[in-house]
């Protein structure tokens, strides 16, 4: 940002709007803005901003609240490789803010809004959106029903572990080991079962030793009785491991096949959430519409500094490039003649990136090629 924008101290209009936004694409975006110096260019992002003012008055506004950037994890999906279930959940809570905001636009379809172009452009993909969020229910966990072969793999885990259980269960509960054990209670090292037995009576429970306390007064032992069936639960806890990589596969697969229009959807709902922040803003600031020249008109009506309180900052009427050209506002100190001249260079910025300003109605600014300002020692209201 040039030294003008910040004497001017537009990068605290740019905080604060990026305040209203939703992802980090969008706030990187809204603090990019920059003026425009074509008066076509200012008065589409004039108008963009007007629609969704009114939008957002009669309708409410879109959530785009989930959105998040997936672009690189597509690229990677589409050039065959595996995402995580963090990076497919973030895949399909994606496309479901692209299907809301289509649904959104769906209910108040009957009204004629510039940013349809926008709108139009997304592409919700409900069949992806579905077969990601019904496998996959969180980081680190897939659901049974992800695929038959999954649900009946550990139908058998589930059938293998009460076996188990119960047989080792029954040793807990039997006389014959109650002094053998140190706890009555079945416990797991190294993804198997076993029990906890007291080192001097390590002999008394034949099987493997998998672990030993840190007093070395018990050594985990996994009894014979169990070591076949704790060794049919690994090779299906394997069998679901490559059942679950291959769902992610193929989900990945899928998701890489759609990464051009999942990536462009994204970038429009991108636009759409700093427009939107742009009309949050304007209401945060009771903002009006002004009319946009390219002939060095200014007219402002009851005009406020953005940044100032707008219940105390003291309206000012400015009038430039009618009959005269050239504007000295004289007065002494404290009088606020630094405001003033920072609240028309900041407001004729603002406009000329599409941003509301704080004036009344009927309000006229003009785009300029250069908006240049010298305040001396940098002074800050």
């Amino acid at each position: 940002m040039n030294k003008h924008l910040l004497a001017l101290e537009f990068d605290k209009i740019l905080e604060r709007l990026a305040e209203h936004t939703c992802c980090e694409d969008s706030r990187e975006l809204a603090l990019a803005l920059r003026p425009v110096h074509r008066l076509d260019e200012a008065q589409m992002l004039m108008n963009q901003t007007s629609d969704a003012h009114m939008m957002l008055a009669r309708f409410g506004g879109p959530s785009f609240g989930g959105m998040r950037n997936v672009n690189n994890a597509l690229k990677r999906a589409d050039a065959g490789s595996t995402l995580s279930m963090r990076e497919l959940l973030d895949v399909a809570e994606t496309l479901r803010v692209i299907r809301s905001l289509v649904q959104w636009r769906s209910t108040n379809a009957g009204v004629e809004s510039c940013l349809d172009v926008f709108f139009g452009a997304l592409t919700p993909n409900k069949y992806l959106e579905d077969a990601i969020t019904s496998a996959i229910i969180s980081d680190e966990e897939m659901s049974d029903n992800a695929s038959p072969e999954l649900a009946s793999i550990r139908r058998k885990i589930r059938s293998q572990e009460s076996k188990v259980r119960e047989q080792l269960d029954k040793m807990t509960r039997s006389s014959k080991y109650r002094d053998v054990l140190q706890e009555s209670i079945v416990t797991m090292r190294n993804g198997r079962y076993v029990l906890p037995v007291k080192n001097e009576h390590r002999s008394a429970v034949p099987g493997l030793v998998h672990d030993t306390s840190a007093s070395g007064a018990t050594v985990f032992v996994e009894p014979m009785a169990v070591v076949e069936a704790n060794n049919e639960i690994k090779v299906l806890l394997s069998k679901e491991r490559d059942e679950i990589d291959r769902i992610l596969s193929a989900l990945s697969a899928e998701a890489g096949s759609f990464a051009e229009t999942i990536k462009s959807s994204f970038e429009c709902a991108v636009e759409l959430n700093v427009i939107f922040s742009k009309a949050q803003l304007a209401y945060s600031m009771r903002a009006a519409t002004p009319s946009i020249n390219d002939e060095g008109r200014i007219d402002l009506k009851n005009a406020r500094h953005p940044l100032l309180d707008k219940n105390k900052a003291v309206p000012i009427n400015v009038s430039l490039g009618k009959t005269f050209d050239t504007l000295v506002i004289t007065g002494p100190n404290t009088g606020g003649k630094t405001v003033s001249i920072k609240t028309v260079g900041l407001l004729t910025i603002m406009a000329s990136c599409g941003l509301m300003i704080s004036v009344s109605e009927l309000s006229e600014v003009s785009v300029f090629d250069k908006i240049l300002a010298d305040i001396g020692d940098e002074q800050s209201i």
